[in-house]
């Protein structure tokens, strides 16, 4: 079964950058759809992207020009570049393929 780390979270100042990674291991990375979500405290889940196997990427209205999917299939990484970060960007984002999730990194947007 796929598992899924996330990494790269932090405190970032609005406007700033921040590259999420999503290491994935225990299925055949190249094959899966990889999406990111986001969840802010009092908040539902809200998606924000997904990237498929051939590289197509569709993203939430909320972060389009913003935000940036990509995926490294020799290290069964999918990325998520976020730039021009803003306050109500501060959330817990996680990565996901399918029912797979996994548990998720803190991104703080303050200044």
């Amino acid at each position: 079964q796929v598992q899924l780390v996330e990494s790269g979270g932090g405190l970032v100042q609005p406007g700033g950058s921040l590259r999420l990674s999503c290491a994935a291991s225990g299925g055949d990375f190249s094959f899966l759809t990889m999406a990111w979500s986001r969840q802010a405290p009092g908040k539902q889940r809200e998606w924000v992207g997904f990237i498929t196997s051939d590289g197509t990427t569709n993203y939430a209205e909320f972060v389009k020009g913003r935000f940036t999917i990509s995926r490294d299939n020799a290290k069964s990484t999918v990325y998520l570049q976020m730039n021009s970060l803003k306050f109500e960007d501060t959330a817990v984002y996680y990565c996901h393929s399918g029912a797979r999730w996994g548990q998720g990194t803190q991104v703080t947007v303050s200044s």
